[in-house]
């Protein structure tokens, strides 16, 4: 049956080969088109599978006006690229990618914003650090020129770009891990307020910042040469960018520091007064005050939980929300997390934390 169905497949034509890589190259798509030269790819003639089937509908252009499909048109249509498609199409085992049709994809991949895909194209040209540090390049020769906007996007797509050659089974794209990195910020209970990362000095608190957002710390040290003021705004804009519902957090930030005024004096001197307030903390444990503060933080209750969970999906919703929080320990057996912030750093006020 299998040698039938191969006899009855009619060649696939030259056209639609290059169109449907076009496409997937147009689209920055590595996964279709590392797809199209596998061995039960329907563009090759030894494979039953048909090109032409309902099920292969997203492997053709969707639309053949776009500019980056037209221009991956012409690429894969001149005589060297035929010819070197189709060697690979015929050959058995692993096919040989041309190296100009990968690079145009991972072009693409970065201006569609695929970023993992494009670091994945990149390190297959071996070429991927070289274009991180083209954009760090230019990000600061916008920098130079007051720019900041086109210095976040050249820095938010170096990062993007970053590799993990500690992933298993094998090297992949390296991922923001804002969840894990907050639980470090914040592993150690500070002994005093002071120690707080949210209550670091303006200067330290934004290189910290800088390393977490970034997820390189190499990255954050080429910043430190900027002015403070270059700095605060680098970090506003990438936190406005990164996280379009900041605003919407800020609003629940001011509403948690509302609520956690009222407990301020209480909670200051809770170690001191400890044995005097068991009364009064077995009261607060009942009515769940205290851990409102971190409800509201988060925008939502989990059931039973601990302050590192909200802190953990905090940091998934709002990555920067993390650098403004920190743990307070409200009884022996209850710890949240609740808004901290220096009077004195500027980016409360631009990033609309300040309670009115």
């Amino acid at each position: 049956m299998a040698k039938k169905a191969l006899q009855q497949k009619a060649p696939v034509s030259q056209e639609t080969i290059q169109q449907c890589l076009a496409w997937s190259i147009a689209q920055g798509d590595m996964v279709n088109f590392r797809f199209l030269f596998y061995p039960n790819s329907p563009l090759r003639e030894d494979s039953s599978e048909d090109i032409t089937s309902e099920k292969y509908s997203y492997l053709h252009p969707q639309n053949t006006q776009e500019a980056a499909y037209q221009e991956a048109l012409k690429q894969v249509g001149q005589p060297a690229m035929t010819n070197h498609v189709q060697q690979q199409l015929a050959t058995k085992g692993p096919a040989q990618y041309p190296w100009q049709l990968v690079l145009t994809l991972a072009d693409n991949a970065v201006r569609l914003a695929k970023y993992a895909v494009a670091a994945q194209a990149y390190e297959l040209l071996r070429i991927r650090r070289r274009v991180q540090e083209i954009f760090l390049e230019e990000a600061e020769a916008l920098f130079d020129k007051k720019d900041i906007d086109g210095a976040v996007s050249g820095y938010t797509i170096a990062a993007a770009l970053e590799y993990d050659y500690a992933a298993f089974p094998e090297p992949l794209p390296a991922t923001p891990k804002y969840q894990s990195r907050a639980l470090l910020l914040h592993a150690e209970y500070p002994k005093n307020p002071e120690q707080c990362v949210a209550l670091q000095p303006v200067e330290q608190h934004i290189q910290t910042m800088l390393s977490y957002l970034l997820g390189q710390p190499q990255m954050a040290e080429r910043l430190a040469k900027r002015s403070l003021e270059e700095r605060l705004e680098f970090v506003e804009k990438w936190i406005r960018r990164s996280d379009p519902q900041w605003d919407t957090f800020a609003d629940r930030y001011r509403q948690a520091c509302a609520k956690a005024e009222a407990f301020a004096d209480r909670l200051a001197h809770q170690d001191e007064k400890r044995s005097q307030l068991e009364t009064e903390v077995e009261e607060q444990q009942q009515s769940e005050e205290p851990r409102d503060i971190s409800i509201t933080l988060l925008g939502r209750e989990i059931p039973e939980g601990e302050w590192w969970q909200y802190l953990k999906e905090l940091a998934y919703q709002h990555p920067a929300a993390t650098l403004f929080v920190g743990r307070q320990a409200v009884s022996r057996d209850l710890e949240i997390i609740m808004p901290r912030y220096r009077a004195d750093h500027p980016l409360i006020s631009r990033l609309c934390l300040k309670t009115q």
